[in-house]
């Protein structure tokens, strides 16, 4: 007996215990636990997806990454889209019911621009075909030549003159009224990376992977000057921005390096080293005596170009991809992280944070009233930001 009624005594008692604790337990924890801790990871859960959006008009034509974007310079509503779709399209902001496609593409549409006047739109693809077309997307003509992908695309400031920089380390330029071919420039040993005409249209000036600049006559197709070698850049040049002066070259390079290049000179007079990474992208200001510089390495750097000085540092979440002047003072940055910031360029301080974007946006465009910001991203979506206030 007394073996057998020792530890049922002892059960009953810990039984007792264990009850007690276990009830005041399961009232005031465990059950609370059990029932709200993985709603309220619930609820966090569904904030975490719902993230904020500050758009105010979604272009979703597409139906892959995007890559390039242009706003009319003259029809404030007016935005051209290209993509990893192999398509273009026109569309306009807040009249979701109306699109073109530009059609004709075999491969991802790599650039697009308006002509200065807003009549003629360009789009260029990584087939080597430029398509022309016009403001409400009909169809102008087929210019062809270059033997690789076109990286990049410009229209003279004044005419409809087309320049196209290729894979092919070739550089091309047509009449597009007359869907003739004018010249090509010939002499980088590499992908041309980016190229444009001078503001007053006299001279182009290309940069390549080869780690050169080259400045041309556009009508003879002469080059005028090469720029190699120290103090230049060591790996291949990725961006440029010329001086509305017509004066000054600044090219960003895969060496993180900036350099300020004469252009009637052709030499380099000043060197801004600031960057740890890759610069992606540099913008002259429109008084031209400041620039902004974004690079892989997180940050947007706004120099003096005058006296080299460096003015502000605005430091991003993750690699800068892409820059555009909103004004005088203001400069837009599209991000790796997905979102598109507006900075002082005076204070360094971060005025506007526009969320909604998924993933990289690859490139961003100013409206022609300024008063939308239009950026696209590897998320399939284009989206465009209201600037508000801003003077």
């Amino acid at each position: 007996m007394n073996s057998s009624a020792g530890p049922s005594v002892h059960d009953d008692e810990d039984n007792n215990d264990d009850v007690f604790l276990d009830d005041s337990d399961i009232i005031n924890e465990v059950v609370l636990d059990n029932e709200d801790l993985p709603d309220a990871d619930d609820e966090f859960d569904m904030e975490q997806v719902e993230e904020p959006d500050d758009s105010v008009h979604i272009f979703t034509g597409h139906t892959g990454e995007l890559y390039t974007v242009s706003c009319s310079p003259t029809d404030a509503t007016l935005v051209a889209t290209g993509g990893g779709d192999d398509k273009g399209f026109l569309w306009k902001i807040g009249q979701g019911d109306w699109a073109s496609e530009l059609q004709g593409h075999k491969d991802s549409v790599s650039s697009l621009a308006f002509s200065y006047d807003g009549q003629l739109l360009a789009s260029g693809s990584l087939d080597g075909i430029v398509q022309v077309w016009d403001a409400s997307g009909i169809h102008k003509g087929t210019l062809e030549g270059p033997g690789g992908g076109i990286e990049w695309l410009r229209w003279h400031p004044r005419g409809h003159l087309l320049l196209a920089g290729a894979e092919d380390s070739t550089v091309w330029m047509w009449n597009a009224d007359r869907g003739a071919f004018l010249n090509t420039f010939a002499g980088h040993g590499g992908s041309v990376t980016c190229g444009d005409f001078t503001p007053d249209g006299k001279i182009i000036c290309t940069g390549s992977e080869d780690a050169t600049l080259r400045i041309w006559n556009p009508k003879s197709g002469e080059n005028l000057n090469v720029v190699r070698g120290h103090p230049y850049h060591t790996e291949g040049l990725t961006c440029m921005s010329i001086s509305s002066s017509s004066t000054l070259a600044l090219t960003g390079s895969k060496d993180g390096s900036v350099h300020v290049v004469n252009i009637t000179t052709g030499k380099v007079i000043s060197s801004l080293a600031s960057h740890s990474d890759s610069i992606e992208c540099v913008g002259f200001a429109p008084s031209d005596s400041w620039a902004a510089i974004g690079g892989l390495d997180q940050r947007l750097v706004v120099w003096d170009i005058e006296h080299s000085l460096s003015r502000s540092t605005c430091d991003h979440e993750d690699g800068v991809t892409c820059l555009a002047w909103v004004g005088a003072v203001h400069v837009a940055t599209g991000c790796v992280d997905g979102i598109v910031r507006l900075w002082d360029s005076r204070s360094g301080e971060c005025v506007r944070t526009f969320m909604g974007h998924s993933d990289a946006i690859q490139s961003i465009s100013v409206s022609a009233n300024r008063d939308y910001i239009v950026s696209v991203s590897l998320d399939g979506t284009a989206r465009v930001f209201e600037l508000v206030g801003l003077q």
